[in-house]
């Protein structure tokens, strides 16, 4: 499909830069094939059923965005790097700002006394970076990294201290991400506990989110875009929970796209969610079937953006496309620390 079908005008008021407070205070569109509804995060669990079971990814967010400076006989340059796949013990993926400045084998100096070696450079024009020392690279990136922001936000304003807090959810608990899995930022213990009291059931996945969420679609043709893989897991025990649970007639509801992926990618098409460790690159576009989910909680997303196009995959590009313009004329706001849509094929 042409790329441009999921273009849309987002005024620069709508982009939320700060998450609503507390939490569970934002907005929620409901998107049926019946219409549309305004209603609340904190009104969830009217909207679902007893049995129903919502998925969650229980990634951690890491400090993943360094600056840093490269030392070479041609003298220094600064380099930027947001860390975006593990690879090993030592060595990420990372996307590169300056990274034309780069040589194999160059030395990165980040704050801290963290350094790392640049090591291949990739097609899309991300390096290998191999950390120094023996200690956890997790542990590097607490004393040199910082939350890596969304550049729509971060663009307009610093990474402060209170993204440390506000860019994780209260299910966080797996370091690995780049990205937070942002429909989850909604939820608090008093939503969870009208959800419980409703009959309505949590599961927990892992897919460690990658930079790769934010690059946008350069391509005119959907066959032409090529996903960045994320690695994810399903236990057998989890997947077990969620067929048993789909069989006595509960619905699957992902809570982000993040979950959706890797549930999409689990499951084959006898409709079994399977268990799952491993890569995933699945890219969801309309005239996708799917296997696993019956709904999906989610943030509003960018324009030609991977996102928009599952969604559109799942309710349609027209329901969409209504459903984004009644959300722009009506003040929601959007992207990652924004408000939230509930939709239900």
């Amino acid at each position: 499909m042409r790329v441009d079908l999921f273009d849309f005008d987002l005024p620069a008021e709508n982009i939320a830069l700060r998450p609503a407070s507390p939490r569970d205070a934002a907005r929620m569109l409901v998107v049926r094939p019946d219409g549309l509804v305004d209603s609340g995060v904190r009104d969830l669990a009217q909207w679902l059923r007893a049995g129903d079971v919502l998925v969650f990814n229980d990634t951690r967010v890491i400090p993943a965005q360094l600056e840093g400076i490269r030392r070479s006989q041609s003298g220094e340059a600064r380099i930027g790097a947001t860390l975006h796949k593990r690879l090993d013990l030592r060595r990420w993926q990372a996307f590169v700002r300056n990274g034309k400045r780069l040589k194999v084998g160059d030395v990165i100096h980040f704050p801290a006394d963290v350094k790392a070696t640049s090591e291949e450079r990739f097609d899309d024009g991300s390096w290998t970076l191999a950390f120094h020392g023996e200690e956890p690279v997790e542990v590097l990136l607490e004393r040199a990294g910082q939350m890596p922001l969304p550049p729509y936000i971060a663009g307009k304003r610093p990474t402060d201290e209170a993204d440390k807090r506000d860019y994780q959810t209260m299910f966080a608990a797996k370091d690995g991400a780049v990205a937070a899995p942002t429909a989850a930022l909604h939820f608090t213990p008093n939503l969870i506990s009208l959800l419980e009291e409703a009959g309505i059931a949590r599961e927990f996945l892992t897919l460690h989110v990658g930079a790769g969420t934010f690059l946008p679609v350069k391509a005119d043709d959907t066959a032409d875009h090529a996903m960045h893989a994320e690695w994810g897991t399903i236990t057998p025990e989890a997947a077990g929970r969620l067929n048993a649970a789909r069989a006595a007639g509960g619905r699957i509801i992902a809570v982000g796209t993040t979950s959706l992926r890797l549930l999409e990618s689990a499951t084959g098409d006898d409709g079994v969610i399977q268990p799952f460790s491993g890569d995933t690159s699945i890219f969801i576009t309309p005239g996708y079937r799917f296997k696993a989910i019956d709904g999906l909680m989610t943030n509003f997303h960018l324009p030609k953006s991977t996102l928009f196009m599952l969604v559109s995959a799942l309710m349609g590009l027209d329901v969409m496309q209504g459903a984004y313009a009644h959300a722009i004329g009506n003040g929601y706001r959007f992207y990652s620390y924004g408000d939230s849509s509930l939709l239900l094929p």
